[in-house]
């Protein structure tokens, strides 16, 4: 969270990065994926290459508006055949994948290599 200047009501940061990997678009996700940063994930993902993998190591905390974006995103992925991957999935920080039943049916991979591996055969 980051204070704001006006000494208002704490805000949740996102940070986005991302770099290509043989060919294929991994975005580096740091902090909270919830209402106050949805409109910054949108639009990052509609700016991102269609071969893509999000790296959700870095995440503290995911709502259900995020896992639909990441939904919507995979869901076009296959319309387009497209590659995608999620990786660094942790369930104390995603539970609404989980809760959801979307864990077991998400293209989710422990590291880098196992989603380079997997979607490139």
């Amino acid at each position: 969270m980051t204070l704001p200047e006006n000494g208002g009501e704490p805000v949740a940061s996102l940070s986005l990065t991302s770099s290509t990997v043989d060919g294929i678009t991994v975005v580096r996700v740091d902090g909270v994926l919830d209402a106050t940063t949805r409109a910054q994930f949108a639009d990052y993902l509609t700016m991102a290459a269609s071969d893509l993998i999000l790296d959700l190591a870095g995440v503290t905390f995911m709502d259900s508006r995020a896992l639909g974006l990441i939904v919507h995103r995979w869901q076009a992925s296959l319309s387009a055949d497209a590659k995608f991957a999620l990786i660094g999935v942790e369930y104390t920080k995603s539970k609404v994948m989980w809760i959801t039943g979307l864990a077991q049916r998400l293209p989710i991979y422990e590291t880098l290599e196992d989603a380079l591996a997997a979607i490139n055969k």
